[in-house]
């Protein structure tokens, strides 16, 4: 359950009560509305409780300093027999390592490993602000929610260790920090031959391809939208004496 959803619930709660308000006197439409807003106070309680449950749901160890989410040292993906190798990286983030027309960079913006290996990464952050280093796209029965994470919040580093899937594929590796992909912070890990390029990789590929991020519907969403655009209706309508 994203913050879409909940943002979504908020609004239209908002505008059932301030409607109550509004027409305090009306009886036939204000106890409808009332129990409205008290049905998406529940389902916005409901999105708050899976949220805090996708948090709890990753190994996460976490302090002051940074983040290391969904370490994995031991666990072997499916289709591989043993640990091919063992690699590491350091991968550098900050300001300093921006191109023309970017904020945030990588000092590296692409990485080419065999099936199977272990991979330690250690996330160097030069600057004063918070910056990620997030792989997605990984098996979700070895990494909750399909994702390695590190995170340093500010100057210093962290490391951590995952073992990469069999076969070949491209992942995305970016900063999830606000604005800080679409700012540069955008690479690719590529495991075996890889399965293509991503858009928009710095240095890589195009910055005019188009990004493409698909809104993942489901049916709490659909409700949402339509409770939203039912109450809005009945607030303009009878704010304009139409029925």
């Amino acid at each position: 359950m994203g913050a879409y959803f909940q943002k979504m619930v908020w609004r239209t709660r908002e505008i059932a009560l301030h409607y109550c308000s509004f027409r305090r006197g009306d009886r036939s439409v204000a106890p409808t509305l009332v129990l409205l807003a008290m049905a998406l106070g529940v389902l916005d309680s409901y999105a708050t409780a899976q949220e805090n449950q996708h948090h709890m749901d990753h190994n996460m160890q976490l302090d002051e300093t940074g983040m290391v989410m969904n370490e994995n040292t031991d666990q072997l993906p499916r289709g591989c027999p043993r640990i091919a190798g063992e690699e590491s990286i350091t991968v550098r983030a900050g300001k300093e390592f921006a191109s023309q027309g970017s904020m945030f960079s990588y000092d590296q913006h692409e990485w080419h490993f065999e099936p199977c290996t272990k991979l330690t990464v250690t996330l160097e952050n030069t600057d004063n602000v918070r910056h990620q280093w997030m792989l997605h796209g990984l098996p979700r029965y070895v990494y909750p929610q399909g994702m390695f994470t590190l995170e340093v919040a500010g100057r210093g580093q962290r490391t951590g260790t995952f073992i990469l899937p069999a076969g070949n594929k491209t992942y995305l590796v970016h900063c999830d920090v606000s604005q800080h992909m679409e700012k540069g912070m955008k690479a690719q890990l590529k495991v075996g031959r890889g399965d293509g390029d991503l858009p928009s990789i710095p240095g890589i590929t195009g910055p005019r391809v188009y990004d493409s991020y698909p809104m993942i519907w489901n049916w709490r969403r659909h409700v949402a939208l339509l409770l939203m655009g039912i109450v809005s209706m009945i607030f303009i309508g009878r704010r304009l004496h139409l029925f």
